[in-house]
């Protein structure tokens, strides 16, 4: 049988560079849109194994002319953490996937699946720009099957070092004397990569089992605190790199305003699919501090 047509939002990115490989791996013809100017350093052993348009140079509607697409994954998105507007924030969270659903509807796309934070929408502009765009998908999910994925605070290798796991290793890089924290008293549910990836590959491998509207929510299933991770954080570094003075400063700051103390994950619908966790935290953690290695 013949795979799918994946036209995929956001390659360059950490979480749709994973996807990439794996949809390659998996052999779907893959179509990815990004701009000219995007830094392709992650995807380029790939190079020449995707369809590629740059959406800057060409109409978008051209890759859904040239390709019959069957699937859109949707993982493109701004984050606001590095000074970008408001209107920025919501042009590329909210604006831009309405032009792709508009090209799914008109070139009847079966599937669009969706990536969505476990964030309440109240929290900044991103999870706010995020939660608008899902109540559209939701409002056109009698015309297009839509699976909205609810992603749990993802980790890996080749991540932003904006990010906060890559950013607090780049603070034991440079040995800075502290790293200024709140109390990490924050539940949180952390997830490798690798899950992650295969969580959106169990979901489109069981496409034909869906309903129109399906939600998802996406983590090992495990909640730490924030301070109990960077501590084994901390400490698989050590082993790896040797001793390191960096004070990880718990209770230096305060929590920001309307902070989740404890996030609200329910796998139980994923794991129903098939899917499973196979990386825990300990595995995770030393993964990353060996790709620093």
């Amino acid at each position: 049988m013949n795979k799918k047509t994946i036209l995929l939002t956001g390659a360059t990115g950490f979480l749709g560079s994973h996807l990439l490989e794996a949809l390659i791996k998996e052999e779907y013809t893959v179509v990815v849109l990004k701009r000219s100017s995007s830094n392709n350093w992650r995807i380029k052993n790939l190079e020449g194994r995707y369809i590629s348009y740059d959406i800057d140079l060409y109409p978008i509607e051209k890759a859904f002319q040239d390709q019959k697409v069957d699937c859109v994954i949707h993982t493109a998105c701004n984050y606001g953490r590095n000074g970008e507007s408001i209107w920025q924030v919501v042009d590329s969270n909210l604006m831009f996937g309405l032009r792709i659903l508009d090209f799914c509807l008109k070139f009847d796309v079966n599937t669009f699946i969706n990536t969505d934070t476990l964030l309440q929408k109240h929290i900044n502009v991103y999870s706010l720009s995020k939660k608008q765009f899902v109540e559209w998908l939701e409002k056109k999910s009698d015309k297009i099957k839509v699976v909205n994925l609810r992603l749990e605070h993802m980790y890996g290798p080749n991540d932003d070092t904006t990010k906060f796991v890559p950013w607090i290793i780049s603070q034991f890089q440079q040995g800075v004397e502290e790293i200024k924290l709140t109390e990490g008293e924050q539940e949180r549910d952390f997830i490798y990569i690798d899950d992650v990836v295969s969580a959106y590959l169990t979901v489109l491998n069981k496409d034909s089992k869906l309903q129109m509207f399906n939600e998802f929510d996406v983590g090992s299933g495990q909640l730490n605190t924030v301070k109990s991770f960077l501590e084994e954080l901390k400490d698989r570094y050590q082993t790896n790199f040797g001793k390191i003075e960096t004070k990880l400063a718990f209770g230096s700051i305060p929590y920001r305003e309307g902070e989740m103390m404890k996030v609200e994950v329910n796998i139980k619908k994923l794991l129903n699919l098939g899917w499973s966790p196979m990386i825990n935290l300990e595995q995770g953690i030393t993964n990353i501090i060996k790709q620093e290695k």
